[in-house]
């Protein structure tokens, strides 16, 4: 198991260097009541149920929490491969695991409002749609139907989240498409949720393996740099690291829930 305090070449890349590697970047980044005959009737009443509002860091706080238990067991099982083995699409599955257990809904590649007037096969899908109270979502296409839950959240209502998870080593070895997996894809998520029609509320969450927090506090700071000077409705993120064994290079998980101010 590798230190925190290890001074390896793999801990100490310079990431304003000119050559690239894994870890390294270039510079550059109502209420209204129904009156029937003159008499009030409660049954009749109906309001408009005001949504509770989901707070990113609650969200990060239980991802953080359900990562940290998993850690926990796969020490005690000894295991050979942990988190960061797991691909894209089992860990979208963790963390809708672990937002689920928190209480909230988790609603898995939701087409994009602006998308639903295609065939449900087609059209662009945010990765996790998220409600609070564990509610359902609603689907314009089932709305004032049998099928229409009457406590279901609007789309505008929900939290919508991209994930993008990187690896800086892999269960192969140093993973050579680090830099560009941060740098160019999730910025592409940035820009689809902050202009989507029917999106009020998004976050991007970035999922880094890295051998070092230090590694991690520097490369998002880079990230975050590029998007400003681009212009990227992003605010300042959510920030959680957990501690792993070092089974093939990281020994970190770092967490970083970006907010997206839709324009």
């Amino acid at each position: 198991m590798s230190s925190k305090g290890k001074t390896s070449s793999n801990a100490t890349w310079n990431l304003d260097s000119s050559t690239e590697a894994p870890g390294q970047l270039s510079r550059c980044f109502f209420s209204s009541v129904s009156v029937i005959h003159n008499s009030y009737n409660p049954a009749m009443t109906t309001s408009r149920r005001q949504p509770t509002m989901i707070s990113p860091a609650d969200l990060a706080d239980a991802i953080a929490g359900e990562f940290e238990h998993i850690e926990g067991d796969l020490r005690i099982e000894h295991a050979v491969y942990g988190l960061d083995a797991r691909n894209e699409v089992a860990l979208h599955t963790t963390l809708a695991d672990a937002l689920q257990r928190a209480g909230f809904g988790v609603y898995a590649e939701q087409r994009y409002p602006g998308q639903r007037s295609r065939k449900r096969s087609e059209g662009e899908r945010c990765d996790l749609v998220i409600t609070a109270d564990a509610l359902p979502l609603r689907q314009p296409d089932q709305q004032d139907t049998l099928f229409d839950a009457p406590n279901a959240i609007d789309l505008d209502e929900a939290f919508w989240m991209e994930v993008k998870v990187v690896n800086q080593f892999t269960i192969e070895g140093p993973n050579g498409s680090y830099s560009s997996d941060l740098l160019s894809t999730v910025r592409k998520d940035v820009r689809k949720l902050s202009r989507e029609p029917g999106i009020l509320r998004a976050g991007l969450l970035i999922v880094l393996f890295v051998a070092d927090p230090r590694i991690a506090e520097h490369d998002l700071h880079i990230w975050e740099q590029r998007c400003i000077a681009g212009s990227y409705p992003i605010e300042p993120p959510i920030r959680r690291d957990i501690a792993i064994l070092d089974r093939h290079g990281n020994d970190t998980i770092a967490l970083a829930l970006y907010p997206v101010r839709h324009i």
